[in-house]
């Protein structure tokens, strides 16, 4: 497999500046002013932060957005198997992720005008995000935050269209504090004074108290889930209610009845940046969403085709407790309709909260095997995550790797076919899409 341009290009950076985060906005501004300031030059902007489900409201934006027949750009992070998965530039009929060399030649500018000066790769590949966002036409750009909010390289937009904040829990505790509270305040750091402000559905009184009181002292209109804004299902459809009245929708394509809310977050943050969304556009953009690895069905594959016959297997890189248990409500669900014996093959990073994360599936899954993080340095040993859910109430076995877990599930398997879930960490759901060989586009 060659290496592409961009990432010979981002490699190199890795060599020269620090891996990880470094708080602060001083580094990244004083590299855009240098680049002229690109990101006061960008289409509307939703920017969007929160512990769960941040990409997942992408993914219905820009679905929402596209459908109405919008241009769009979108920046998320972190990518699955390549850093092009990053940027997605607008294009006509849906955007397209950035082409290899117009990524290589803005990652080298950036580069240079640094001049070599301390910062982190993040910032720099944030500032390309604004590079690349400005000199390309759009009519809205979808930006994911980083990590945090008040201090993440994205936050240097002074006038978002919308600041959008889903579910916030505990996860990152060593950049963003060890409360609830603590972090609510970090995500709510995106809010600018007087602009559009919208509150996802939060598992958390406390959090939501300190969202609205940052929202209330900063005179931003404010639009709450479950307040001003929510969606359920009925009769097999999902609902959509607002001051404006009610919309009758599909089902998301995305699975799990929390996508309802995630949904519903995104279909108000288009509304409060402005943007008409009529019924026919939101009805496509339900049945169009994709989001890799967020309950993404493997059908077919290199691994696919080493599991017992008949497996159900899904795919999901959520990594924290709060992700752990709409997992757990979305596998109950497909439970309920179909019954099967659910096995987890999980691999984790040392920055999570492995115990919390398995403890959502305490009397769901049948087994775990856990595997190594192959593609990241602070990957959890297998054994020692074994124990991590052993210390939640599971069985569990450390194995070498995904394809050996399904190997010896199929040797072993004796009883209705089972449903396989594959994660725990989005850099591992990454590598099996790309061990699997599923297409990313």
């Amino acid at each position: 497999m060659t290496t592409l341009s961009a990432e010979r290009e981002i490699e190199h950076l890795m060599t020269l500046h620090p891996k990880g985060f470094d708080l602060s906005l001083d580094r990244v501004t004083r590299l855009l002013e240098r680049l002229g300031n690109p990101q006061d030059r960008l289409p509307p902007v939703i920017h969007i932060a929160g512990t769960n489900g941040k990409g997942s409201c992408a993914a219905f934006s820009r679905a929402l957005l596209e459908a109405a027949g919008h241009l769009v750009h979108v920046h998320t992070s972190p990518h699955l198997v390549n850093w092009h998965e990053r940027y997605r530039l607008a294009a006509e009929g849906g955007g397209k992720l950035v082409d290899d060399d117009v990524f290589a030649e803005a990652i080298a500018r950036v580069a240079e005008a640094n001049q070599g000066q301390k910062i982190t790769v993040f910032e720099i590949l944030t500032a390309v995000t604004f590079v690349l966002f400005s000199e390309h036409p759009a009519e809205a750009a979808i930006i994911e935050v980083g990590l945090g909010g008040r201090f993440d390289a994205t936050n240097v937009i002074k006038r978002p269209a919308v600041s959008v904040i889903m579910p916030i829990s505990m996860d990152h505790e060593a950049y963003l504090g060890d409360r609830v509270e603590l972090i609510a305040a970090e995500k709510a750091g995106i809010m600018k004074r007087g602009c559009p402000v919208v509150i996802g559905a939060q598992e958390s009184e406390t959090a939501l108290q300190v969202l609205i009181e940052t929202a209330e002292r900063l005179d931003c209109p404010t639009f709450v889930y479950g307040q001003d804004f929510l969606a359920f299902e009925e009769n097999g459809r999902m609902v959509y209610q607002d001051e404006d009245g009610l919309m009758d929708l599909p089902l998301p394509r995305l699975p799990g009845r929390h996508q309802y809310a995630n949904a519903a977050a995104a279909i108000a943050a288009v509304k409060a940046a402005g943007f008409e969304i009529g019924h026919r556009a939101a009805e496509r953009a339900m049945t169009h969403v994709a989001w890799p690895a967020r309950m993404q069905k493997l059908t077919q594959g290199k691994l696919v085709d080493l599991a017992p016959k008949g497996a159900d297997i899904w795919l999901d890189g959520g990594h924290n407790p709060g992700a752990g248990i709409v997992i757990a409500e979305a596998l109950a669900e497909q439970e309920e309709k179909n019954p099967r014996p659910l096995v987890l093959i999980s691999g984790m990073i040392n920055t999570k909260d492995q115990t919390g994360y398995f403890s959502a599936f305490k009397g769901l899954a049948r087994h775990v095997y856990t595997v190594p993080v192959s593609n990241s340095d602070a990957g959890v040993p297998n054994d020692e995550l074994a124990l991590r859910a052993e210390e939640a109430g599971l069985s569990a076995e450390p194995v070498s790797s995904v394809a050996s877990a399904l190997m010896l599930l199929r040797d072993s398997w004796d009883g209705p076919a089972p449903r396989i879930l594959i994660g725990g960490s989005l850099y591992f759901a990454g590598a099996v899409l790309a061990e699997n060989g599923t297409p990313l586009t």
